[in-house]
């Protein structure tokens, strides 16, 4: 079929896996908006010529998510609809050479660290001047900060450093200079990202220094909140729950995956980090700050995972009743050193035992919740549906946490700050109505 031909170039970059990759794409678009080339993020109209996918190659599911998003484009390519079709990202990085004799009609592969190269297959130039530029995919009062990239760490499950890289982190003078330009843009709320955040500074100053990289962020003016996310629990540095306390602009709020607490597992995993640490370490966490929200996740199906296992994981969630948890089934990786067990627990096993847990946690949380009625607290206002306003308090992050639906009659855009009042308490949600004079 004879390919539709455009007149000037339009690219369109698809996303998929984390906000890590999100961020990526964001800096990508700068660059070719930079270079004058027309770009869109995940347009739903095919008003584009040349397409770029942005993979994910974490887990099984995520592969197949991206294998399927990229023969789909192929596929766009072979009616005629595409002139382009272009892959990085993590499943690219990790599997470029068995991919490109699979699907030979995609243009070009490039991996997680090729940004240069793929601005000029593109015929545009690498502005080095654009330190911190980036065009939001998220809505414009929020956005993700990646401080660092990669990771040092051996955990026996994870794929990451074979996609990543070892830990780089980012001199705080760039990433003070990113969140001011974030500011400008109208961005209010910046969640900060990284393979292993506590690891922040330690490859080039020497020591870690994510509380001082707190500090200089809440120095910008215009900026309200600050989020944590992805907190390794070992060697865990107390001194930013300190800064959390002592900042207003730090949420109270600490995403610090787990992934286990039987200690065999966590040996097996090569956490670095004990059953008995875990509970030292939280109880420290909320001594220190008893307003913190904790989120964490954890891996269930994991090799040699039994019943016991997860029962003893479920009187966990029960002793330490976490705000928030997340639940993932294992993913049996080539490459890391858990391929080597005997991955023996059916997928549907795996699921079973993932939907057991979240059942559990899911009358932790509305118990937890109903804690709030009558209560008042400030949110962030994200989005108006069914002619309600939606947002968040300081102790959820955006998609995987709570929301609060908002009564007013009141008009506000995205991004504007309210009192709420709450009256209501569901599973995952909260409900309540604008209090103007708090």
């Amino acid at each position: 079929m004879k390919t539709k031909k455009f007149t000037k170039d339009k690219v369109n970059i698809t996303t998929l896996g984390c906000s890590k990759n999100m961020v990526d794409s964001e800096v990508l678009s700068a660059q070719l908006n930079a270079n004058e080339i027309d770009v869109a993020h995940e347009s739903e109209v095919l008003d584009y010529n040349i397409s770029i996918i942005n993979t994910c190659g974490f887990i099984d599911k995520a592969k197949e998510e991206s294998i399927n998003t990229i023969l789909e484009h192929v596929e766009l390519k072979k009616e005629g609809q595409l002139e382009k079709v272009y892959v990085t990202g993590c499943l690219s990085e990790r599997y470029k050479d068995d991919l490109r004799a699979e699907m030979p009609d995609v243009d070009a592969w490039f991996g997680t660290m090729e940004l240069p190269n793929i601005l000029k297959t593109l015929e545009a130039d690498y502005k080095e001047e654009l330190v911190g530029e980036r065009f939001l995919a998220t809505p414009s009062h929020y956005a993700y900060v990646k401080i660092s990239e990669g990771c040092n760490r051996t955990c026996s499950f994870c794929a990451i450093p074979l996609m990543r890289g070892k830990h780089v982190s980012k001199p705080i003078e760039e990433l003070i200079i990113e969140v001011e330009l974030l500011v400008k843009k109208g961005v209010k709320e910046i969640m900060l990202i990284a393979q292993e955040l506590t690891y922040y500074g330690l490859d080039i100053y020497k020591e870690r220094k994510l509380a001082e990289l707190l500090r200089a962020f809440c120095a910008i003016e215009g900026l309200e909140w600050i989020r944590l996310h992805y907190a390794y629990p070992h060697k865990f540095p107390l001194d930013i729950i300190d800064v959390m306390k002592s900042e207003p602009k730090i949420c109270n709020y600490l995403d610090m995956p787990l992934q286990h607490i039987s200690d065999e597992l966590l040996t097996s995993m090569k956490r670095q980090i004990t059953s008995q640490d875990m509970h030292d370490l939280i109880a420290e966490i909320r001594r220190r700050n008893p307003a913190v929200a904790l989120r964490s996740t954890f891996i269930v199906g994991y090799p040699g995972e039994t019943l016991e296992h997860i029962e003893e994981l479920k009187e966990f969630l029960q002793e330490i009743q976490f705000d928030r948890v997340g639940v993932f089934t294992y993913s049996h990786e080539e490459n890391t050193s858990a391929h080597d067990l005997e991955d023996i627990i059916p997928d549907e096993e795996k699921e079973r035992r993932a939907q057991d847990v979240m059942a559990f946690q899911q009358d932790i949380s509305l118990a937890r919740n109903e804690e709030t009625i009558g209560q008042t607290f400030k949110v962030i206002i994200d989005r108006k549906e069914a002619g309600r306003y939606m947002g968040r308090t300081e102790f959820d992050s955006v998609e995987v946490d709570n929301e609060v639906i908002i009564n007013t009659d009141k008009d506000y855009v995205p991004g504007d700050f309210v009192h709420v009042k709450i009256d209501k308490a569901y599973d995952y949600d909260l409900e309540g109505n604008v209090v103007l004079n708090a």
